[in-house]
Parts: C-alpha cells; sequence; structure tokens
C-alpha cells in the first residue's frame, strides 16, 4: 500500500525520537530521514524502523514539543590554543557546544555522533584558527556570526526544502581565521552498515538527482574488492620479486667468496710450486778447530 505524507512524517518523528534515546547517530538519522522521505510504500517505511523498539509499524504523527526556555545554557567546551584539538567517533551531544581557537585548530566530526537534541547549536571563536566542522550530507545547516579578515564556507548537500532534516546551528565569530562546514563527500567516510533499505534509497537518491553516496554503491564495492585484489596480487609479486632478488644477490656474494678462494688457492700453488725449484742455501763455512 502507498505512504502518505502525514505517515512519513511519523516515521520520521519516530526516527528523531530514537536519536534522542541514544538509538542512531547523527548520520543514522540523517540517511533515515533521507529515506523516509523517499519511501513510496508502507513495506519501506517499516524497514526504516524495524530495528527499533516497537517493532515495524510506524506510531502515529505527534508534532515536537517547543522547545522551552528558562535559565542560562550549558555548554561543552573544546578549545584549541597554539594546538589542536579534535572530536570524532562516537560522542554524545546534548547541549550547546563552545568551541574556541586561538592560533590553533578545532575539528568536529558529528557524524557518528549520538544527538540527544533536535537540533545540534554551536558557538565558535576563531582567532587567528580554524574550525572544521564535518557533517552528513543531508542536514540543514545555519551559519551565522561575524568576520573579520576571515573566512567563513559552507560546503553540504543539504535537505530539499519542505523536509524535517536535521539542523545544525553555528554562529561563528571569525577574527583573522576560517570556519568551515563540510559534508560527507568532501570528507574521509566512516563506515557505515548496509540494511534492507539500502538500495531503494540509493536508487531513489539517483532518480532525485542527488547522485549514489559512495560507501553504500555496489559498484563501488565491486571496484573496491577488484582494487584490494589487485593491490594483495601487486605486493604478492613484489614480494616474490624481491625473494628472487635477495636470492641472487646471495648466490652472487657466495660465487664472488668462491672465486676469491680459488684465487687464494692458486697463488698458493704458484707459490709453492716456486718454492720446489729454488736452489739449495751453500753450506756452512768450516769452523775453525780448537787447541
Amino acid at each position: 500500500m502507498r505512504a502518505s505524507d502525514a505517515e512519513r512524517e511519523a516515521v520520521v518523528e519516530r526516527l528523531r525520537e530514537a536519536s534522542v534515546d541514544g538509538r542512531l547517530t547523527l548520520a543514522e538519522l540523517t540517511e533515515r530521514t533521507e529515506a523516509a522521505y523517499l519511501a513510496r510504500t508502507h513495506a519501506e517505511l517499516a524497514q526504516l524502523t524495524a530495528d527499533l523498539p516497537g517493532g515495524a509499524p510506524a506510531p502515529a504523527h505527534h508534532p515536537p514539543a517547543p522547545a522551552g526556555g528558562g535559565g542560562g545554557k550549558v555548554r561543552k567546551w573544546i578549545v584549541a590554543v597554539m594546538g589542536d584539538a579534535k572530536r570524532q567517533g562516537t560522542w554524545r551531544i546534548d547541549q550547546e557546544i563552545g568551541a574556541v581557537c586561538v592560533m590553533g585548530d578545532v575539528t568536529l566530526d558529528l557524524r557518528e555522533a549520538e544527538v540527544r537534541s533536535n537540533a545540534i547549536d554551536i558557538v565558535a571563536t576563531c582567532v587567528m584558527g580554524d574550525l572544521k566542522i564535518i557533517v552528513p550530507d543531508g542536514v540543514d545547516v545555519e551559519l551565522s556570526g561575524m568576520t573579520i579578515m576571515g573566512d567563513k564556507k559552507v560546503e553540504v548537500v543539504e535537505a530539499p526544502p519542505n523536509r524535517n532534516a536535521p539542523v545544525v546551528r553555528v554562529r561563528a565569530y571569525v577574527v583573522m581565521g576560517d570556519v568551515k562546514i563540510i559534508g560527507d563527500s568532501r570528507a574521509k567516510p566512516i563506515k557505515r552498515g548496509w540494511f534492507a533499505w539500502s538500495e531503494w534509497w540509493q536508487e531513489r537518491r539517483a532518480e532525485a538527482g542527488y547522485g549514489p553516496r559512495r560507501e553504500f554503491s555496489h559498484d563501488m564495492r565491486h571496484d573496491m574488492r577488484q582494487v584490494n585484489h589487485d593491490v594483495r596480487q601487486a605486493l604478492g609479486e613484489a614480494r616474490d620479486a624481491f625473494r628472487e632478488m635477495h636470492r641472487e644477490v646471495r648466490e652472487s656474494h657466495r660465487e664472488v667468496r668462491r672465486e676469491e678462494r680459488e684465487a687464494r688457492r692458486e697463488a698458493r700453488d704458484a707459490w709453492r710450486a716456486s718454492r720446489d725449484g729454488y736452489p739449495p742455501e751453500p753450506p756452512e763455512p768450516p769452523r775453525a778447530p780448537r787447541w
């Protein structure tokens, strides 16, 4: 049966709740959200939530509650002063992030982070430093702030309009520095799983003009396997060639030693032969008789 827009939104909200509970990383949430909007049937929607609590059926849609105010914000600080600071891999984001780089570099990789809120808020201050933020392609990025003799860039394939995609908000204050937010396609790929919905999701992405994501492409996997096979074969051939060269060098050394021994033997035999024909030494003169 065909899925409706309301049912897609219900699945997206359920995925967002799973992310808040720590069951999905930001990359997984982004991918499944995109797949939910590209799904066409109830069965495809059910695949997206099959490994989440509650089973495969999608729950009723409940709009998210508005964020409540009250009290100052607590921030998680990442600071680099004349040095480098990196945050990557699996880590938890449940509050606003503060990044400070003074004559240093800060790198924040949000792809494998467990996001416990509806959006990620980052406040950055860069003075003669660089800040790089890596996010999954498909998120909405909001970059604001002030730049003095610096640069701010966003290089992310964002989600189409009117979609409830994850949001990353960055307020950056830059003085003679750089702030760059890049998407997954411009960074080193991370390891991802392959699910029942991954194949049709990639096909729909290509149909929608997003382009296949290379980490999940079957052709890419085949090419990588072929490359690995070729590399192993080349390494094996190089190892065999090195062993053969080493064997030839050892054989050459042994031959040189044999020739040296033979030359010494011949020289010794020649010397002995020359001594055999040498005239005998004259006899000692007679001694005077003793009186």
